[in-house]
């Protein structure tokens, strides 16, 4: 069990969207978090109190998590020295980073000699089967996106706190280092083995009651170069009865791609149909979820009721506005 509070790491994230998985715990579990630690030259910052690891000791913080999530998850060398510190004054380490935390020789060597913990979120729990695309009962919504990091988990999560606060039966299936952070639970997917990713996520959704819906997550975008696995996985994985379409509209490009743009909405609700109906013939789009974060009220209005026309689907803010609409649409 990784023990809370936390001390939310920020390092030099050069931007907010770079401190996503912080981010992210703010917002759905601040009670959790006691405050950040940002080095020099970070462009991040989530409005908490800055803390020292001395001040947030005395805070009462149990954990530092690293609430980076850089291209290629590494843990920067810069980092070492306060990684280090947290360790020496009784904090452990949570980390979803590909670099793992256990092999870093000086990191396992500090918390060998202090007796902390060394917690890497993003190394899978269990051996997972490989997929056999046999239906299951219950419900699954899946949502997809025109971008990494456009919103998919906040859509999930919204909607899930939603179906709930109707009375309705609802899981949110985490399958990433911050989903898992966030709730404690779930499969790091893209730490997976390619074989067995879809695998992973149909252990993920087991068999549940015929009224019960699984929010799964989303991860990527078919329309990655570089990530569009896992999202496959997920679509293959999952046998989505229902499908969130999620867009940011303010990016200029592809993250992390220049020369590439982003899809249409009318193009990622073909393909994603297309590819979900190969193992749940059944599956609609139900609803389009824009992150509208760097909109004003006014441009957010009215470039959802823009979409909304455009799709003829609910389109919705869920974190901005919440995700009544979303949830109507599952029923």
């Amino acid at each position: 069990m990784i023990q809370s509070p936390y001390l939310l790491f920020l390092g030099d994230a050069p931007d907010m969207l770079a401190a996503k998985v912080a981010q992210g715990i703010q917002d759905w579990r601040p009670e959790m978090a006691v405050g950040q630690y940002r080095m020099e030259g970070c462009g991040a910052d989530l409005g908490i109190q800055d803390m020292s690891i001395a001040d947030a000791v005395a805070a009462g913080a149990q954990t530092l998590v690293i609430g980076v999530a850089n291209r290629g998850g590494i843990i920067s060398q810069a980092w070492k020295s306060v990684l280090i510190e947290a360790l020496e004054a009784g904090m452990d380490i949570a980390s979803g980073l590909h670099n793992l935390l256990r092999d870093e020789p000086d990191l396992v060597a500090a918390a060998d000699a202090t007796g902390q913990t060394l917690h890497d979120v993003r190394v899978p729990p269990i051996t997972y089967p490989i997929a056999n695309g046999k239906k299951r009962t219950g419900k699954r919504c899946l949502a997809v996106g025109t971008d990494c990091s456009v919103g998919k988990m906040y859509t999930a999560l919204a909607l899930d706190w939603e179906m709930k606060n109707q009375g309705k039966k609802s899981s949110f299936r985490a399958t990433g280092q911050s989903g898992i952070l966030i709730t404690g639970d779930g499969v790091p997917l893209d730490a997976v083995i390619a074989d067995f990713m879809a695998g992973s996520i149909e252990y993920l959704t087991p068999d549940n009651d015929p009224d019960h819906w699984d929010i799964i997550e989303g991860q990527g975008s078919l329309f990655h170069a570089s990530y569009s696995g896992v999202t496959l996985a997920l679509i293959h994985g999952g046998q989505p009865d229902a499908l969130i379409l999620c867009h940011e509209p303010t990016r200029e490009h592809m993250r992390g791609l220049p020369g590439y743009q982003q899809p249409s909405l009318e193009e990622l609700r073909d393909m994603s149909l297309a590819l979900a109906r190969v193992v749940n013939p059944g599956c609609e789009v139900v609803g389009i979820s824009i992150n509208t974060q760097h909109l004003s009220d006014a441009d957010a209005s009215a470039y959802l009721n823009e979409v909304e026309k455009q799709m003829g689907l609910p389109a919705v803010d869920p974190f901005r506005h919440g995700a009544t609409r979303l949830a109507e649409a599952l029923s």
